[in-house]
C-alpha cells in the first residue's frame, strides 16, 4: 500500500514539476522578442548545433579548461542524477530493470554521489565558492546528493526503495523552485545562445579557447 502511494506520488510530482517548468519557460516569451536590424552573418542552426555539441567540450570553454577536474566531476555528477531519475521512474512504474542495467545504474549512482559530495565539499571549504554561494546552492546540492545516494541504497536493497521514492518526490517538487531547474532551462538557454550568436557568425568557434 505504501509503495503504491509513493509510486503514484513520484509520477504526480514529476508531472507537476514538468508543468511548472514549462510555464516558466513560456513566461520568458512575455518579455517580447528583440527586433534584429543587422543582416545575418551566419547560420542559426549551425550555432545551435555547436552550442549543444562541440561547444560543451572543456577546450571550448575558458572556465572549464582552467578547472578540468571540476568539469569532469560535474559531468559525472549529472550522469549520476540522470541515472537516479531513470531508476526512480522505473520503480514508480513498477518495472524491474535487467540485472545488467542495474549494475550500470549502480556504477553511475556511486560515481555521481562521490562527485556531488566532492563538489559540495568544495563549495563549503573554498573561500571564493562560499562567497558567491547562496542557501539554495547548498540545498540543491544536498538534495541532489541525497537523491543519488538513496537511489544507490535502493539498488542494493529493496527495503530502501520507500525512502528513495520519498526523496525523489521532494526532488521533483523542489526542481522548479530552486537551482535544480537548470536541468530544464539548460537546453533552452543553450538553444537561444547558439541561435543568436550563430546568426551573428560568432559561432561555431574557429579555434579553441587558450587556457
Amino acid at each position: 500500500m505504501i509503495m503504491t502511494v509513493l509510486r503514484a506520488g513520484v509520477l504526480i510530482a514529476l508531472i507537476i514539476s514538468l508543468v511548472s517548468l514549462t510555464i516558466q519557460v513560456l513566461q520568458t516569451f512575455s518579455f517580447g522578442r528583440r527586433r534584429l536590424y543587422s543582416n545575418a552573418e551566419g547560420s542559426r542552426s549551425s550555432g545551435v548545433a555547436y552550442a549543444l555539441g562541440r561547444g560543451m567540450m572543456p577546450w571550448e570553454k575558458e572556465s572549464a579548461a582552467r578547472h578540468l577536474p571540476t568539469y569532469v566531476a560535474g559531468m559525472i555528477y549529472h550522469a549520476g542524477i540522470f541515472a537516479a531519475i531513470v531508476f526512480a521512474l522505473l520503480l514508480a512504474a513498477g518495472v524491474r530493470p535487467p540485472d545488467l542495467m542495474v549494475v550500470i545504474l549502480r556504477i553511475l549512482l556511486a560515481a555521481g554521489f562521490l562527485a556531488g559530495a566532492g563538489l559540495l565539499l568544495k563549495r563549503i571549504v573554498h573561500p571564493k565558492m562560499r562567497f558567491i554561494s547562496c542557501p539554495d546552492d547548498y540545498v540543491s546540492n544536498f538534495l541532489a546528493d541525497a537523491f543519488v545516494f538513496c537511489g544507490l541504497l535502493s539498488s542494493w536493497s529493496s527495503g530502501s526503495s520507500p525512502l528513495f521514492l520519498i526523496v525523489a518526490i521532494l526532488t521533483f517538487i523542489y526542481m522548479p523552485l530552486g537551482k535544480i531547474r537548470h536541468c530544464f532551462f539548460f537546453f533552452y538557454s543553450r538553444i537561444l545562445f547558439g541561435s543568436y550568436f550563430g546568426r551573428r557568425g560568432v559561432l561555431p568557434r574557429r579555434s579553441p579557447v587558450r587556457a
